[in-house]
């Protein structure tokens, strides 16, 4: 009987980072019986959706280095060591076949830990251009799976994977044909600040130039009931629009749209794909290393998408945009086909191969 196949997943902080960490966990554990242990830090998703998923979590203590003011980063450089030799310890403790950073705070200490032991690495990146942490090891790793073609120049060994996104996004039931449209417009799981705001200025215009349309917007928690006041404020036929804190369910959300307007965080867009649903993207301005630009850029360049900045964001320049799309049923349906050869479905299936490979010791290039 071989023996059970340790692998550590280190990372988080965002559920662009975790979700799909969790997803490669999950094939791991179903397709190669491997042992998991996940670390991460108190403050970021992890926290959460690690035991929930009913795996193992250790934390540790990291301090921030990106976008925060110079005594927060000198504070964590003085503590790095000590935040290295942790890592060091739970690596010694876990003795795992291969180290997977997905990005976020703890996965800088824990990736560079792993290669001072001599531990294989594989980095996994689902941005168009990757983190701090993941541009700290990128030239040290064995291999990496990345999400986006260019960032692939900032590891060795980088395929082009896609992010893991759940199945039911791949099997969307297309529009029927002559169905009244339909606009999403979500904003993560927080709500977007920019849409929450901007949408009820154009809702009645917007009604009022599609027939037929509806709109369901996601506001997040935080938000619902300051949109939902905007929304009555609008005097936008109440039939016509919804507003909800939060949605279940996504890919049947998905589904009923026939377009979508979002933010341009890597699991949104991946999802996108998936489901193949044309989008207006505007990205969040203040996202690390302007990553969520790029991430709408490169489904703008296959046709994906449209791209607004938010800096340069007015009510007029959206309700333009959105009405001009809506009244293309054709349009959309490229899109919709465009947004589609940028899927992976098997993503999660490659990335898992890939850190077995590594967990063998095979490190040719053709068997990652």
């Amino acid at each position: 009987m071989q023996p059970t196949t340790r692998i550590l997943i280190a990372g988080g902080g965002t559920g662009g980072h975790i979700i799909p960490a969790l997803a490669i966990a999950d094939e791991l554990k179903a397709r190669h019986a491997a042992e998991i242990l996940f670390v991460g830090t108190a403050r970021g998703l992890e926290s959460r959706l690690v035991p929930q998923a009913g795996y193992r979590l250790e934390l540790i203590r990291v301090g921030q280095l990106n976008h925060v003011p110079l005594a927060t980063r000198l504070k964590t450089l003085v503590d790095l060591p000590a935040g290295l030799m942790q890592c060091v310890r739970l690596l010694r403790q876990f003795r795992p076949a291969v180290v997977i950073g997905v990005g976020g705070y703890a996965s800088g200490p824990v990736m560079g830990a792993a290669i001072l032991l001599g531990i294989p690495t594989l980095a996994f990146e689902p941005n168009a251009v990757p983190g701090l942490a993941n541009r700290l090891v990128g030239g040290r790793v064995k291999a990496a799976a990345v999400n986006f073609e260019p960032a692939a120049r900032y590891f060795r060994n980088a395929h082009v994977t896609g992010i893991p996104v759940r199945a039911e996004f791949f099997r969307l039931a297309p529009r029927p044909a002559g169905a009244p449209p339909h606009l999403l417009v979500f904003g993560g799981s927080q709500g977007a600040r920019v849409l929450n705001h901007v949408m009820p200025k154009i809702a009645a215009a917007l009604l009022e130039a599609v027939p037929g349309l509806t709109i369901l917007h996601q506001a997040g928690a935080r938000h619902a009931e300051t949109t939902l006041a905007a929304y009555e404020d609008s005097r936008a036929p109440a039939d016509r629009w919804q507003v909800e804190a939060f949605l279940d369910d996504m890919p049947r959300r998905f589904e009923a749209a026939d377009l979508v307007l979002a933010r341009s965080g890597a699991s949104t867009v991946a999802e996108l794909a998936a489901g193949g649903k044309p989008a207006v993207l505007i990205p969040f301005a203040q996202a690390a290393d302007d990553h969520q630009r790029r991430n709408a850029e490169v489904m703008a360049q296959a046709g994906a998408a449209r791209v607004l900045l938010e800096g340069d964001l007015t009510p007029e320049q959206l309700r333009g945009t959105l009405s001009d799309l809506l009244a293309q049923p054709e349009k959309l349906r490229e899109m919709a086909e465009s947004a589609r050869t940028l899927a992976h479905p098997d993503a999660a299936e490659r990335i898992a191969g890939m850190a077995i490979a590594l967990a063998r010791r095979d490190f040719r290039k053709e068997a990652l």
